[in-house]
């Protein structure tokens, strides 16, 4: 709810702060252009809904945002989020005049705030009223374009578009600042003319003397309150820490046996932020992007229910029981845990997961493929010519393995592995490994004919398939991190691709891939065979030409 709350009061006020800025370039124009659209800006804010809108929310925004300094256990947070915070706060404090002048002086003594006069007001006789008002619209800009980048990075669409959105946030201040700058000058100029002046007076009706210390009064006041609200959450905290500390501590245990114990009602997150240890948080800990997650390992009963924004998220990467969201895991008992992703996580890591991705056992086919007599190969050809080849036979292979609804695990050298079922069940895997295996073949046929003139000789292929329960989840390091499987029956798969040269065959499966997949295997050569690391034979089938497999749906 909080985080639902703080993205929407987010996205009303960087429209108006949107509005106002592009209300400023039309300077550039002149200052007729700014006022008429100071018309249509306040038309769309200076009327019941629009107030409360706005009203509204910057008030929840900043009570959120004192809710927020307070509630972190840590100050330590990633620059940009440091960035966002100073900004957030910094802009009531230089723009506390601007609006006590404008709206406030419109609302109690019912000035006409035009442009001409707000421009006067700083250019010429507010002290530094050009630096607050130009600090302070660049501060909510820049605040709100962090909180946007924050927001928007986690979407799909978003490496689509920030080309766009960075341009934006580039050109639309700097227009903003050159109409603002215009703008003043005109009004300046302006000034001089006395009629001009006394008719923009009386359009005006500024307040008096004693309205002007009034206005600087409500100014003032506006910023004691932040004062008092920045000040009142970091003592807070101290309080918080004091209460906690007689509340008792937990002990979290990490991979690799270290432990740290931290205060009950501390995250998981925040304890890993507060002991110097790194884990993912691309949101920065807003319970967003789901990165920071972590498996539970001893301890679940420690841990208070998730919230119905945790389990949206968990829910939305397909998480899998005993996974938690690092920012909203309170323990109040020991507790062990592993991080799912690894501290350099990105945005892309947020995006949804199948449970089978966070590391589950499942039965399923595994298909390895392996080029024949290619080293001989590539002895006699340019390394362009060898990288064009296997570039070629690889976009084959690859499209083979997903027109079969399989999933492309890695390119080995020359080789392939692929898994199948993975999204399914065993028998549909065994299914459709035999499916990419026959289109392979077919393939393969096709590239020897595209390629005729580059080959002394057509490419040869062995393939291994082998089903059966393997561990299956997302594993590696930086960008070499994917869904890929381990175990026994991986290494089966392997041996089996192998045995293809011991057969001279294009294919070799076990009978467990033609049971599950209910082959018909009459004209197959069926042979017992062992395999290096099982205890006992397995049965296979040894087919010459995969192209000629029998398969029915």
């Amino acid at each position: 709810m909080i985080v639902k709350a703080r993205l929407i009061t987010g996205v009303v006020l960087f429209v108006f702060v949107l509005g106002h800025l592009i209300n400023h370039a039309l300077g550039v124009h002149s200052l007729a252009a700014m006022e008429a659209g100071r018309e249509w800006f306040t038309a769309a804010w200076r009327n019941p809904i629009g107030t409360t809108a706005f009203a509204g929310s910057l008030l929840i925004h900043l009570l959120l945002a004192g809710w927020a300094l307070y509630a972190r256990r840590s100050l330590k947070m990633s620059v940009g989020e440091a960035f966002q915070l100073v900004l957030g706060f910094s802009i009531p404090i230089f723009l506390a005049l601007h609006f006590a002048g404008t709206a406030g002086a419109h609302r109690i003594f019912g000035t006409n705030d035009t442009y001409a006069f707000v421009l006067l007001a700083q250019w010429k006789f507010a002290d530094y009223g050009v630096i607050l008002q130009t600090g302070g619209m660049t501060a909510a800009w820049v605040h709100g374009c962090i909180g946007v980048y924050f927001w928007l990075r986690l979407k799909p669409y978003f490496p689509d578009i920030k080309q766009l959105l960075f341009g934006l946030a580039i050109v639309i201040p700097v227009a903003s600042w050159i109409g603002f700058y215009a703008g003043g000058k005109e009004a300046l100029a302006l000034y001089e003319d006395p009629e001009w002046r006394r008719a923009m007076l009386a359009v005006a009706q500024p307040p008096d003397a004693n309205g002007v210390r009034q206005i600087y009064d409500l100014a003032l006041l506006f910023q004691i309150i932040i004062g008092s609200l920045i000040a009142s959450a970091l003592a807070g905290r101290g309080v918080r820490s004091s209460l906690e500390r007689r509340r008792g501590t937990y002990l979290l245990r990490y991979p690799n046996e270290r432990t740290v114990r931290n205060a009950k009602g501390t995250s998981i997150l925040e304890a890993s932020r507060l002991n110097g240890i790194p884990h993912a948080s691309v949101c920065g800990g807003r319970g967003r992007c789901s990165t920071c997650r972590v498996r539970v390992l001893e301890g679940h009963d420690n841990l208070a229910g998730p919230s119905a924004d945790e389990l949206r998220v968990l829910k939305r990467v397909g998480a899998p029981p005993k996974v938690r969201l690092a920012c909203q895991a309170l323990p109040f008992g020991d507790i062990s845990v592993v991080p799912l992703l690894p501290p350099n996580a990105t945005a892309r890591d947020a995006k949804r997961r199948n449970p089978d991705m966070s590391g589950q056992e499942k039965e399923i086919a595994i298909l390895f493929a392996d080029l024949r007599s290619f080293t001989q190969f590539s002895e006699q050809k340019l390394p362009y010519d060898v990288v064009f080849v296997l570039n070629r036979y690889f976009a084959h292979m690859g499209e083979a393995v997903e027109l079969a609804g399989g999933h492309l695990d890695k390119f080995i050298g020359d080789g392939v592995m692929a898994l199948f079922g993975a999204n399914t069940d065993g028998d549909s895997g065994a299914r459709a490994a035999l499916t990419a295996a026959k289109h392979m073949s077919q393939k393969l046929s096709v590239l020897n004919t595209q390629l005729g003139d580059e080959l002394n000789e057509p490419l040869r292929i062995g393939i291994g398939i082998h089903s059966g329960p393997a561990i299956i989840g997302e594993m590696g390091y930086g960008t070499a991190f994917g869904l890929t499987a381990i175990g026994d029956s991986v290494n089966t798969a392997s041996r089996l691709e192998a045995m293809t040269k011991e057969f001279g065959a294009q294919l070799v499966f076990s009978e467990d891939v033609a049971s599950k997949a209910g082959l018909d295997v009459s004209g197959l050569t069926q042979k017992t065979a062992a395999i290096r690391g099982r205890g006992e034979p397995i049965s296979i089938y040894v087919c010459e030409n995969a192209e000629k497999l029998s398969l029915h749906s």
